[in-house]
């Protein structure tokens, strides 16, 4: 299968590139999302997986993000041919503070306006244009509410929360913890994305939205999060104590996994231990 990644460069899209031996259509290929005449590749490809974005959430990149992430998918979803394969990185986040009200959260959650950032309202944006032309021009779409997705570092890329604490603990940097450390995430190694990837393409189902995330098996405090690291990198974190940063909305997100594994048959594979001890 032909494949393209957008973001293919990223910190996510690195290993999900590697994963399909794709082509990388991102700016560090000398490709963008916005600009017309790169976008009209997306039309060879028989699955395209599009991880490109903004991910700066602050007020004064709104207009940025709102184009990236919105004008930026539409062109790629107008070059794509009948019957193709979408795959769009959406986020757990388009849930704000309603996730809140579930120990484990469905996808029925409400994705009511409750002070998003313009990076999630664009992702919760896009969506609807990616099941608006999916339908219109008959390719197969599936939007994925991703959970914390952690990777291997690469270069030129800044990592999530999980990656950034490996790093911290590695170079025995001080740590400030969310809420003190007591909220809880799941968590997703980036391998197990790309069998998501996979599962979705490899099925009869034409359009699909699903949480991907670690679930209840992968979930834990933030805090113990940073044991689990400590544990298998047999390092020390140093944890600033008096400077804990915010609390994080939501305060707890743990993905239910119930629908993605009815339809698709996927469950998280790479142990938690395991995928934690590729961040050194």
């Amino acid at each position: 299968m032909k494949t393209l990644v957008t973001g293919g460069s990223g910190y996510l899209g690195t290993h999900i590139r590697q994963y399909f031996n794709a082509d990388d259509l991102s700016r560090r290929s000398g490709l963008d999302v916005l600009n017309a005449a790169d976008v009209g590749m997306a039309g060879d490809y028989d699955l395209v997986i599009h991880l490109a974005a903004c991910l700066d959430k602050s007020p004064e990149a709104a207009d940025e993000v709102f184009l990236t992430n919105v004008e930026g998918t539409i062109n790629i979803l107008r070059n794509l041919r009948k019957d193709a394969i979408f795959i769009f990185a959406s986020t757990k986040d388009v849930y704000g503070r309603f996730a809140d009200n579930f120990s484990d959260v469905p996808e029925e959650c409400q994705t009511l306006y409750s002070g998003q950032s313009a990076l999630e309202w664009s992702k919760l944006v896009a969506e609807r244009y990616v099941e608006y032309y999916a339908h219109q021009n008959g390719f197969r779409a599936c939007i994925f509410r991703l959970s914390t997705v952690f990777a291997p570092p690469s270069a030129g890329n800044t990592p999530g929360f999980v990656g950034h604490f490996a790093d911290a603990i590695n170079k025995g940097r001080q740590i400030r913890l969310p809420g003190g450390g007591r909220p809880v995430r799941d968590v997703l190694h980036v391998d197990d994305l790309a069998t998501a990837c996979e599962a979705f393409a490899d099925s009869a189902i034409r359009h699909g939205l699903y949480n991907l995330g670690g679930g209840r098996e992968n979930a834990m405090t933030i805090r113990g999060l940073v044991e689990r690291l400590e544990e298998v990198s047999g390092l020390q974190a140093v944890i600033d104590e008096e400077h804990p940063l915010p609390d994080p909305v939501p305060f707890n997100y743990v993905s239910s996994l119930d629908r993605v594994k009815h339809e698709l048959g996927w469950m998280p594979s790479v142990k938690l231990a395991d995928g934690l001890k590729t961040l050194f």
